[in-house]
């Protein structure tokens, strides 16, 4: 909610907008930066293109960023383009590139070429959620529940969620004995759901109450 009173106040673009507007993503080594434009250009408004080179010999890494104009336009790049381009949500840029390319490369070539891993395998708790792997420890779902030790408001919980692409429903509910509050949150997709989890779980709403955010089982098939 403060994220978009802020936004809507259009005083500056903060960091929030850089981790949610760049995208990273893996091409072709002959591809120029007009290359890149054209491919991506129709999922929205974009702010600039950029190649990874080589230092020494200014060849092409076979990596680019692409940044929108708007959150919504990065999160439809990395829903719709083709799986080749491996499409994630870039580091800000005040991390090491050199790391971030390095975990990148790492993750990549450790996915099946089935494509069973999930979107977003640049951040770590998004990395190698393969089929039958022993490490997940909860069942991924387009469903969350949110508890909170204080009421919440439908309306500024809405807001609050809607920050993610996809919220497709939100459920605010209170338990008249202990004054806490409970909702149920849905996304049109489970990559919407679980980058909403990694951005709000532990978000204070309001400041000092720290809402828990955890995955509710939809029926869905979790490898999706």
């Amino acid at each position: 909610v403060f994220i978009a009173q802020s936004r809507a106040s259009g005083s500056h673009r903060d960091v929030e907008d850089e981790e949610l507007t760049r995208i990273f993503v893996m091409i072709p080594k002959f591809y120029t930066e007009e290359d890149l434009r054209e491919k991506f250009k129709t999922y929205g408004d974009i702010e600039y293109c950029s190649i990874i080179k080589n230092k020494t010999t200014g060849e092409s890494k076979g990596l680019g960023y692409v940044r929108y104009l708007k959150p919504s336009q990065a999160a439809r790049a990395i829903e719709e383009c083709d799986r080749g381009y491996r499409a994630i949500l870039a580091e800000p840029k005040n991390k090491s590139s050199e790391s971030f390319e390095h975990d990148y490369y790492s993750n990549n070539l450790r996915q099946e070429p089935r494509g069973n891993a999930l979107p977003f395998c640049g951040q770590p708790e998004f990395c190698s959620f393969e089929k039958n792997e022993s490490r997940i420890q909860e069942s991924v779902s387009k469903r969350l529940s949110v508890v909170s030790r204080l009421p919440l408001i439908q309306e500024q919980l809405f807001a609050l969620f809607d920050l993610v692409p996809g919220l497709e429903y939100c459920d605010v509910q209170r338990d008249p004995h202990t004054n806490s509050g409970y909702a149920v949150i849905q996304y049109s997709t489970a990559a919407s759901a679980i980058y909403a989890k990694y951005k709000l779980h532990g978000f204070e709403y309001p400041p000092g109450n720290r809402l828990t955010v955890i995955f509710l089982e939809d029926g869905s098939d979790s490898s999706e």
